[in-house]
């Protein structure tokens, strides 16, 4: 496992955010409509702003209501940034957090234009890490976050920071991947694994411990119940690097070998290739792994005591 493990995953998220991957690929849709997303949601928002990268639906989780605050931790393109903004309405705000420059560049892209062309005047987004997210203490009335934070290397920093910026008698309701039991040595250890936000999580009960370490109380942590099979309808969809988004160009050519997918582009990506999708990464995974057996989606909920 590398050493600089958020480098390695902001460069292979950082090619997903560069990537034409959106709602429009049936395979993406499919995924984020597997997790939680009714049709009527996904089709409210810029398509742009889903990549088939969520392992839930926390904004139907947390009931957000109008005026509120929220923030959401490891934003990519904004899908859930934008559908809080929507339940707060416009006296409320909701803010993304991301690491990765340019899933917060995509994040604004769609932020211009949402789906009847009206840009969104209730969202923000910056460039932060989830530990140590630059906000005010006690700003947020929720926080959430979906399948992000199992790819944090120090998950107690990031529970004390989501503790930091609620609001006293604040919420949180995350989506994510907690491990049902230890990991093969073989699976914990690759980078694959970790990426694709397997190798990273902790057991459930660690997961409930650090919430409680941070000072939260009523903490939940649900198993979901959801087959994480799931991801491999995402496979063979427009891959890393392809077409940027908002064009019509077709996608651009790729060369498959028996390890990486090798993306041919004088493009975006340039500097990366040849990089492995991420949308493989994981379907690998789950030919190779019954991944179900070893992890799950759940849904975390805990309140900032008043």
């Amino acid at each position: 496992m590398p050493t600089n493990i958020l480098k390695e995953v902001e460069t292979r998220y950082a090619a997903v955010a560069e990537s034409s991957l959106s709602s429009s690929d049936a395979g993406i849709k499919a995924v984020a409509e597997a997790f939680g997303y009714s049709a009527a949601e996904l089709a409210a928002i810029p398509a742009e702003a889903n990549m088939g990268l969520s392992c839930g639906n926390p904004t139907a989780m947390g009931a957000l209501r109008p005026g509120e605050t929220v923030v959401d931790l490891g934003c990519g393109g904004g899908l859930d940034v934008f559908l809080a903004a929507a339940k707060v309405g416009p006296t409320g705000r909701a803010i993304g957090i991301d690491m990765t420059p340019s899933m917060i560049e995509r994040a604004k892209k769609n932020a211009a234009h949402g789906p009847d062309g009206t840009p969104y005047t209730n969202v923000d987004f910056i460039l932060a890490t989830i530990d140590q997210t630059t906000l005010p203490v006690g700003i947020a009335d929720c926080v959430i976050s979906n399948c992000v934070i199992n790819l944090a290397p120090d998950k107690s920093a990031v529970m004390r920071e989501m503790f930091r910026i609620l609001k006293p008698g604040g919420r949180l309701a995350v989506s994510d991947i907690a491990l049902k039991q230890i990991l093969p040595s073989e699976l914990a250890n690759n980078i694959g694994a970790y990426v694709g936000c397997i190798a990273g999580a902790v057991m459930i009960e660690e997961y409930r411990r650090l919430l409680v370490d941070a000072g939260f109380s009523s903490v939940a942590v649900i198993d979901s119940q959801t087959d994480l099979n799931a991801y491999a309808q995402a496979d063979g969809q427009s891959g890393c690097c392809s077409a940027p988004m908002n064009t019509s160009e077709e996608a651009l050519p790729v060369e498959k070998s028996s390890t990486r997918l090798n993306v041919v582009s004088p493009g975006c990506c340039e500097s990366r290739v040849p990089v492995k999708a991420l949308h493989q990464d994981i379907a690998e995974l789950l030919r190779q792994y019954d991944v179900n057996k070893y992890a799950a989606s759940v849904k975390v909920f805990a309140i900032k005591p008043g």
